[in-house]
């Protein structure tokens, strides 16, 4: 694939410039939703140990957990490679070297689409370990 070396005398620093708060903010809520799974880990253990039906309900759920703890510290990872290869592409932006930073921009910006599309694996998880939450609810509600 050839670049076009129009696109490439074009860029400046602005341009990975805009990228760079979009990749903090994703990053942040990158740790909430981690920091989310961990106190849900958490409730789960004390719901665990108060009582015996507990321990039926919570197999499920530690799987899709352990999925959504993996998915969520490789969108972090991806993450903070987006950043790293953007603050990377500025510093090539700002010594001249357009035609290494346009490539490290590319990667970052590669990185960020990774990190978007785990994303919504993990959304997509998250929402079906809900599911399994409300039916374990249903079942306990339906004994009463």
């Amino acid at each position: 694939m050839q670049i076009d070396p129009n696109v490439v005398e074009s860029l400046n620093i602005s341009t990975p410039a805009l990228i760079f708060p979009a990749i903090s903010l994703l990053l942040l809520a990158y740790t909430n939703r981690f920091l989310t799974i961990g106190q849900l880990i958490r409730s789960l253990y004390k719901q665990l140990n108060e009582s015996e039906e507990g321990i039926k309900n919570l197999e499920k759920q530690l799987l899709h957990l352990r999925g959504r703890i993996f998915l969520i510290r490789m969108m972090q990872a991806f993450g903070v490679g987006a950043f790293m290869a953007c603050t990377a592409s500025m510093a090539a932006l700002l010594i001249g070297w357009t035609q290494t930073g346009f490539v490290i921009l590319t990667a970052s910006i590669v990185m960020l689409f990774v990190s978007l599309c785990i994303s919504l694996v993990e959304i997509l998880q998250s929402g079906y370990a809900l599911n399994i939450q409300l039916q374990n609810l249903e079942q306990h509600e339906g004994k009463d």
